[in-house]
C-alpha cells in the first residue's frame, strides 16, 4: 500500500468533500422531502458499520426502505430493486446511488474516503479470512472496485478480492479509472461491467500479499478486529 499517497487522498477527500456537501445541498433538501412526503419516517438512516483497523462507526443513508427492522441475510446482502421493502423513492435514490450522498459526512468526520472497499456491517467481523485483513489498514470507502465490477453480480469472494486487491494497489490511476467506471455503472449498470475473478488471480495476490506482509502482521490486524467488537 502507497502510504504517501494514501494520506494525500485522505487531504484530498476532505476538501472534495465540503465543497460537494455545498454543491448537492439542494439535492439533499429535494430527496428529504421526497422521503417525508411519501411516508412521514425518518430521512436518514444510520447503521453500524466496521472501519479502518475494525474500528466501528455510524454510516449514514438516505433511507430508502419501509422498515429499517428486517433480519439480515449474511448470504444475500446486495438488496435488489425488486426489494418488495423498499419505498418508491427508494427505488430511485438506490437506483442512482443517490441514497450513499449522506456519507459526505462522513468523510468530513474521517469515518470513510471516496474510494476503497466498502464498509461492512460487523456480524461479518468473524468471517474474514488472514489475506484480506489488509482492507483494515485503511478507511473504507463511498465506492470501491468491487462495485464497478459487478457488484451485485459478483460473488462474496470476488468482492473480496477487488477489496483486497485495491489496498495493495491504491494509486491516483487507479481511482481515476473506478471514477469513470462509477459513471459507466450509474448510466448503463451494473451488470454492463461484471469481471469475476478467477484462480489464478487469487492465487497470485495472496503471493503478492504473503510477501509484502509479514504473519505476525496479519495476526495483529486480526486481533484488532476481534477486539473491536
Amino acid at each position: 500500500m502507497n502510504k504517501t499517497y494514501i494520506r494525500l487522498k485522505y487531504g484530498a477527500d476532505f476538501l472534495i468533500a465540503l465543497v460537494a456537501l455545498i454543491v448537492t445541498s439542494p439535492v439533499f433538501l429535494a430527496v428529504a422531502i421526497a422521503i417525508k412526503a411519501e411516508d412521514g419516517g425518518k430521512v436518514i438512516f444510520k447503521q453500524l458499520r466496521t472501519g479502518k483497523q475494525g474500528k466501528k462507526f455510524n454510516c449514514y443513508k438516505f433511507r430508502s426502505m419501509k422498515s429499517t427492522h428486517v433480519a439480515y441475510d449474511k448470504s444475500k446482502r446486495v438488496i435488489r430493486d425488486n426489494n418488495p421493502n423498499l419505498t418508491k423513492v427508494g427505488k430511485v435514490i438506490r437506483k442512482f446511488k443517490i441514497d450513499e450522498l449522506p456519507q459526505l459526512f462522513n468523510v468530513i468526520k474521517g469515518d470513510m474516503c471516496f474510494i476503497a472497499p466498502r464498509p461492512l456491517l460487523p456480524v461479518f467481523d468473524s468471517d474474514y479470512e488472514d489475506w484480506e485483513l489488509i482492507k483494515f489498514e485503511m478507511r473504507p470507502g463511498l465506492t470501491g472496485l468491487g462495485q464497478v465490477n459487478g457488484n451485485g453480480y459478483l460473488s462474496i469472494k470476488d468482492r473480496k478480492y477487488y477489496d483486497a486487491y485495491y489496498v495493495m494497489h491504491a494509486s491516483l490511476w487507479l481511482d481515476i479509472k473506478i471514477i469513470l467506471k462509477t459513471i459507466g455503472v450509474l448510466i448503463f449498470g451494473e451488470k454492463r461491467f461484471l469481471r469475476p475473478v478467477n484462480e489464478a488471480q487469487f492465487a497470485a495476490l495472496r503471493r503478492e500479499i504473503k510477501l509484502r506482509y509479514s504473519s505476525n502482521a496479519i495476526i495483529c490486524a486480526g486481533l484488532k478486529l476481534k477486539a473491536a467488537k
